[in-house]
């Protein structure tokens, strides 16, 4: 398993990459499905990374918290090596309640996990609706600060951003890269 921690290639205020994938109840999706959400909290996650595991439940808990932001998980790993990221095993963790949030997609082509500069799970990006409808990338980086699997939290970076977004401010934190298994990429 290797271990990586996020590095964008966004920058703060550019607009989210466009995107229409399938996700784990047959639905498709695209970046106008969450149109009316005043923030996107968009993770690249998977179901059989460690470190992404131990954030499904945070990723449920804002999903539920906050009516006004779309958790959205995608997961890009090569599911020919990793059944397990497949999209049926993704849609058995939907259907056990496992993963909650309010779409989790698959990226079959791994061409929306490049266009984010994704690299790791999880490796969210927290955009806000900009006045011209566009999403626009308003922070991008640790969920909260336990970096390992077991360890507990004691800041949440991420709820930090959503309350900023949710209160017409600006968000003024420090984009401290997230930590996870690296991204399986396809003919690696």
């Amino acid at each position: 398993m290797a271990l990586l921690e996020s590095d964008t290639q966004l920058e703060a205020g550019d607009a989210a990459p466009a995107f229409e994938l399938e996700g784990a109840d047959g639905k498709t999706y695209t970046l106008e499905s969450f149109a009316d959400n005043d923030a996107l909290l968009v993770v690249f996650t998977c179901n059989h990374c460690p470190y992404a595991q131990a954030k499904f439940d945070l990723l449920n808990e804002i999903a539920a918290e906050y009516d006004d932001v779309a958790v959205v998980g995608i997961n890009p790993n090569d599911a020919e090596e990793y059944p397990e990221d497949s999209l049926e095993s993704m849609a058995e963790f939907v259907e056990d309640g496992t993963v909650q949030y309010d779409a989790y997609l698959r990226d079959d082509t791994q061409e929306v996990a490049q266009a984010y500069g994704a690299v790791c799970t999880p490796d969210p990006f927290l955009f806000e609706r900009a006045d011209d409808e566009a999403f626009e990338l308003a922070y991008q980086g640790r969920l909260d600060d336990a970096l390992n699997p077991d360890d507990d939290p004691s800041r949440y970076h991420v709820r930090e951003a959503i309350d900023a977004i949710l209160a017409g401010e600006s968000v003024d934190l420090e984009w401290q890269p997230s930590q996870g298994c690296s991204i399986k990429w396809i003919d690696e």
